[in-house]
C-alpha cells in the first residue's frame, strides 16, 4: 500500500494529465452516492463535522475521501480541515493508497475550473483576474495557464498587502502577477474571472463584465454564499460541474433559483454534458458565460487513481 504525501500529490498530478483524467471520467461516469455530512460533539468547543464522499467504477477502484472540520483549530493553530483519500482496488477491495486528501482536493478544484474553461473561456483569453488569496488561487492561476494563452495576470483580496506579497511569492517562482486594488476596473478588462473566497455577499457585479468574459466561481461553498450578482446570472449562460449539487449546495445558484433569477432550465449545461459533446459550451464570442462548482467525490477519484497509477509507474490492480 502506498502512503501519499501532499508534496507526491502535486508531482503525480501535472495539469495536462489530470485535467485528461477529469475528462475522462465526466464522459464515461462512475458511481457517486451522495456525500455524507455527520455532525460531531466536540466537549467545551463548537461541533465538528465529519464529511464522507465515496465513488467507484466497478471492477476498477473503488475511493472514498474522509474529511473532518473542526473549526476551533485555528485558535490552536493547526488546520481547521483535515482528510484523507482511501482508494481500493475494485476486484477485491485491498486498500492500494492513503493519500493526502487536502492537496488532492486542490488539484483537482482547480483542474475542474481549467476543464470548464476549455469549453466556455474564448480561445484566445489572455487576461486572468484572480479574487481570492486563499489556498486555491494559487492552483486556479496554475490550472487555468495550462489551458489558455495567458499573457496577464491579476490578483485582488480584501487585503492589497497580501495580494501584494502573494503577487511577489508567485513572481519569484517565475509566474508573472500584478497585484490590483479596484475590483470593478480589473474584472472590466479580464477575459477570465476565477473566484475562491469564503465570501457571503457578491462581490462581482454583472454590470462590471465585458462581452466574452468568463466567470469561473469556486469559492462561496454555502447556500447562502456568494460570489457575483444577480445581474452576473443575468448576463450570463449559466454552467455548473454537476446539476445536483450545485442547484442545492452553492449559493451562486441555489439564490437565484430561490428567486426566480434563474431556473432549472436556463442551467445550460453540466461537465457530464459538456465531456460528452451534449452541449457545445461557447457558441459565439460576446457571449458571457459563468460557471459554477462545488465539487464532486468523481473528480477525487480520477485525481487518486492517477496518483497511484503514476507512482507505481502503470502498474493496475
Amino acid at each position: 500500500m502506498l502512503w501519499v504525501s501532499a508534496e507526491q500529490v502535486i508531482t503525480a498530478t501535472p495539469w495536462a494529465p489530470l485535467i485528461e483524467a477529469l475528462q475522462q471520467i465526466f464522459r464515461d461516469g462512475c458511481s457517486m452516492p451522495q456525500r455524507l455530512h455527520y455532525d460531531v460533539k466536540v466537549p467545551g468547543g463548537s461541533d465538528a463535522t465529519l464529511l464522507l464522499m465515496p465513488a467507484w467504477q466497478e471492477g476498477a477502484f473503488i475511493g472514498v475521501k474522509v474529511v473532518s472540520v473542526f473549526p476551533d483549530n485555528a485558535e490552536r493553530g493547526e488546520p481547521a480541515i483535515n482528510g484523507h483519500y482511501l482508494l481500493s482496488c475494485g476486484q477485491t477491495g485491498q486498500l492500494r493508497a492513503l493519500i493526502d486528501g487536502g492537496e488532492l482536493t486542490a488539484r483537482r478544484t482547480a483542474a475542474a475550473s481549467a476543464l470548464a474553461a476549455r469549453y466556455l473561456a474564448r480561445a484566445d483569453a489572455e487576461e486572468l483576474l484572480m479574487v481570492g488569496t486563499g489556498r486555491l488561487s494559487i492552483n486556479l492561476i496554475e490550472a487555468h495557464s495550462a489551458v489558455r494563452p495567458l499573457k496577464r495576470i491579476r490578483l485582488w483580496g480584501r487585503s492589497l498587502a497580501k495580494s501584494q506579497q502573494m503577487a511577489a511569492e508567485l513572481r519569484d517562482q517565475g509566474v508573472a502577477v500584478e497585484a490590483v486594488a479596484d475590483l470593478a476596473s480589473a474584472c472590466a478588462s479580464a477575459d477570465i474571472i476565477s473566484c475562491a473566497t469564503l465570501s457571503a455577499t457578491p462581490l462581482v457585479q454583472g454590470q462590471w463584465l465585458k462581452p466574452g468574459a468568463h466567470l469561473d466561481l469556486v469559492g462561496a461553498y454555502k447556500p447562502n454564499m456568494r460570489e457575483t450578482d444577480d445581474e452576473s446570472i443575468r448576463r450570463a449562460q449559466v454552467f455548473v460541474d454537476t446539476r445536483a449539487g450545485a442547484s442545492k449546495e452553492g449559493g451562486d445558484i441555489v439564490i437565484p433559483l430561490a428567486t426566480g433569477v434563474l431556473t432549472p432550465e436556463s442551467i445550460q449545461a453540466d461537465l457530464y454534458e459538456l465531456c460528452r459533446g451534449q452541449h457545445p459550451g461557447r457558441q459565439h464570442p460576446d457571449q458571457i458565460t459563468l460557471f459554477k462548482s462545488v465539487g464532486a467525490s468523481l473528480e477525487d477519484l480520477a485525481a487518486a487513481v492517477l496518483v497511484y497509477r503514476q507512482l507505481t509507474e502503470g502498474n493496475h490492480p
